[in-house]
């Protein structure tokens, strides 16, 4: 089997620091910026699960502290990834609980959109749990009941590999692209069924077009989402693109189905997936280049914002050799690594100045309000809740009233 990563690759890789989110660059921000932050509801995605991301618990405590500093509400975290099973699944929630547990004060397993709003008063984390694969089912559809009761709120379907669900978007790119399977329907109907949002994220062209043909036919007006996807079409001009792309990366008509379903596309701030740009820090301007784009080509009222966290690039280097078959794209992620692309933008350190270059470009407060938050908000209510969105836009103005108040009595006592 080829070995994915060469030895001098690993080795410059290793060598860079050992906690690439919380050594990323903060950068500056307009006081009206941090406050508009901090007023805000802000949700990001933190898709660095125990064992693969970070090891320590103080890493995440560290990392959450930093973000309810900066106004961050809450994050899509996610609890497995890749070919990890039932049992691995449970082994990572125990450590995010177990660590959570530690200062259970500063944080909010959310079961509902009031939750987040609630989070934000507070002052406490959000937590809302993704899962990127299907496999945690072990073939048990029974498991989707549980996974509802855990608070597993979105899951994809299929991560760069074969599965028995479909293709993911690695074996995709090489022609390898089997389409959803009848067990990957089945696994549909049960996300359905319990209000879990399909996330095609990660999802091969055909895989993903199937589950939307297969959405729109059999539960029309249910929508599916993107948590952390970057346009393929900003960088297919960039002088060191690679001919196909970054492998991650979605075509335009693909966002555009999710945006017509009623659902969202968030753009990763992660710099290897950025096709031949691979900063040592995406800038403010570039993260807002994601957005920028997704805003002119589906609209404001289906933008959202990921990060795709990565706390250590070891640990990551070390999982993408143990899963050599999963991982094999010819060097692509480890040669962005190699060319400084360790880390992302965490949005702690980088969505204030965005919002400064979002002022700049026109958008108003009610966009980047929608944005940061409000879309998705929108879809988790009507998912997870059975919410028609036009009853959730009819409440949530006085919903953001009654909160701007409970705040103002939460803060002065």
């Amino acid at each position: 089997m080829k070995r994915l990563i060469s030895a001098g690759v690993l080795a410059f890789v290793l060598a860079t620091p050992a906690y690439a989110s919380e050594e990323s660059k903060t950068w500056d921000a307009s006081d009206e910026a941090k406050q508009f932050v901090q007023d805000t509801i802000v949700i990001g995605m933190l898709a660095s699960p125990y064992g693969t991301g970070w090891t320590e618990y103080e890493q995440l405590h560290t990392y959450f502290q930093r973000a309810r500093d900066n106004g961050i509400t809450g994050h899509e975290m996610t609890l497995a990834a890749a070919d990890m099973s039932f049992e691995t699944l449970l082994e990572q929630h125990y450590h995010f609980r177990a660590a959570m547990a530690q200062f259970p004060e500063n944080y909010l397993v959310v079961n509902e959109t009031r939750d987040i709003e609630a989070a934000h008063i507070q002052g406490k984390t959000a937590v809302i749990w993704n899962s990127q694969t299907a496999t945690i089912l072990d073939g048990d559809l029974k498991k989707m009941a549980l996974f509802k009761d855990m608070g597993i709120k979105s899951m994809i379907l299929a991560y760069n590999d074969i599965f028995r669900t479909g293709t993911g978007q690695l074996s995709a790119q090489k022609g390898l692209d089997i389409g959803l399977t009848p067990w990957g329907k089945s696994v549909i109907d049960e996300m359905v069924r319990f209000g879990i949002l399909l996330d095609l994220s990660h999802t091969g062209s055909k895989t993903a077009n199937d589950a939307m043909d297969y959405m729109d036919e059999n539960y029309p007006g249910v929508p599916y989402i993107f948590t952390h996807s970057v346009p393929a079409g900003l960088y297919k001009d960039e002088p060191g693109a690679t001919p196909q792309g970054c492998y991650r990366n979605i075509p335009d008509d693909e966002a555009i189905r999710a945006a017509n379903s009623g659902g969202y596309v968030a753009p990763t701030f992660t710099e290897w997936m950025m096709d031949g740009i691979w900063p040592e820090d995406i800038s403010p301007k570039q993260a807002a280049d994601m957005i920028d784009y997704y805003v002119k080509l589906i609209g404001v009222d289906h933008v959202g914002i990921a990060t795709d966290d990565m706390f250590s690039t070891e640990l990551v280097v070390q999982f993408a050799e143990a899963n050599p078959t999963m991982y094999d794209d010819g060097g692509y992620m480890t040669d962005a690594f190699a060319r400084g692309a360790t880390g992302n933008g965490e949005l702690a350190k980088i969505i204030a100045a965005i919002t400064d270059d979002l002022w700049a470009r026109g958008y108003s407060n009610e966009d980047l309000a929608k944005i940061y938050g409000g879309n998705k908000m929108r879809v988790f209510a009507q998912v997870w809740e059975g919410k028609p969105p036009e009853v959730f836009l009819q409440e949530y103005p006085e919903r953001l009233r009654v909160r701007r108040e409970m705040e103002e009595l939460f803060f002065s006592r």
